[in-house]
């Protein structure tokens, strides 16, 4: 893409562009509540008021630019461009200009590495996932690692088994980065699916996989589902396409996100019909720090005010 220096005028119309128009161009769903606008986002709901957003579980908020960076992963440039539409008006008229809105990309799985030594050494020496479970995952098409930047590539497929979701995750200890690939779909993230009654719900892949490596026995007759957030949409999902689960775990992070998203979870899922719904709470910020604690590294504590002596609790 080449360099485009953008005007003042320019940045301030994109910063001011319509929010709501700019997901319904992208194909995503916006509900009218009042004179406000919601958005369900992969990150729990969102107020959308012209070019304002808030969101509601994270507490906060910005301009049209800072939204598209921080819930379809622009950069600053992207994000003007995006918002101002493929085709860059050369002059502003008035507080307005026309523009074409980028349609939503096409969902495209990143290109398989020839080899996994990079993602198995990641997950097993650095997570200590274990080899087998990793084994599995893989056997089934759900975790490889990518040819241009060996980061780990945890896929999300439907029930015709097509892949329509995945997060990558670096594998190289200088970098933390992690994200969806464009135009994933919420409902169906990184899952396995099981045919007894019990659902298990984790934030990210690598909690999941860390849970499963510390509870092996039977675990591949449950069904497992990583929101890769603290929304709804993909347990929610799970419950619709297994109507045997009956009891729901929700194994989201030792601090207040987790317990605000448990909450939050756990009352849509009631509305829903009658569920047995537990909170399983890790001992430490999560359940991969569970498993280096249990393999006696030192862990990342979990926050003073979330840590409980209880395992579980009921909603």
């Amino acid at each position: 893409m080449p360099y485009i220096k953008f005007t003042e005028q320019e940045k301030e119309l994109a910063n001011a562009a319509n929010i709501a128009d700019y997901l319904t161009s992208r194909g995503e769903s916006v509900k009218r509540v009042g004179r406000e606008f919601v958005w369900e986002a992969p990150s729990g709901k969102v107020s959308i008021n012209g070019s304002q957003w808030y969101s509601q579980y994270e507490l906060i908020g910005g301009g049209a630019i800072n939204f598209t960076q921080k819930f379809f992963g622009l950069s600053y440039p992207e994000a003007i461009r995006s918002l101002l539409g493929e085709r860059v008006e050369a002059e502003v008229v008035g507080e307005r200009t026309s523009k074409e809105i980028e349609p939503k990309k096409p969902f495209i799985l990143p290109k398989k590495h020839t080899d996994m030594r990079r993602v198995y050494g990641y997950l097993m020496n650095e997570r200590l996932i274990d080899r087998q479970v990793i084994n599995r995952f893989v056997k089934e098409g759900l975790i490889y690692e990518d040819s241009q930047y060996h980061n780990a590539v945890f896929v999300g497929m439907d029930r015709s088994g097509i892949p329509v979701h995945a997060q990558k995750r670096a594998t190289t200890s200088k970098s933390d980065f992690k994200g969806n690939v464009d135009s994933s779909t919420a409902e169906y993230s990184f899952h396995f699916d099981g045919t007894s009654e019990n659902l298990f719900v984790f934030e990210a892949p690598i909690d999941m996989l860390a849970y499963i490596s510390m509870h092996k026995k039977g675990w591949d007759s449950h069904s497992y589902v990583a929101l890769c957030s603290t929304a709804d949409r993909a347990a929610l999902q799970m419950l619709k396409d297994h109507p045997q689960i009956r009891t729901v775990y929700l194994c989201l992070d030792n601090d207040q996100a987790g317990a605000i998203g448990c909450q939050r979870i756990a009352s849509t899922i009631h509305a829903l019909g009658d569920y047995k719904i537990w909170r399983l709470i890790p001992q430490n910020k999560d359940w991969d720090e569970d498993l280096k604690a249990l393999c006696g590294r030192t862990p990342i504590p979990a926050q003073a005010s979330e840590v409980t002596e209880e395992p579980a609790l009921t909603f």
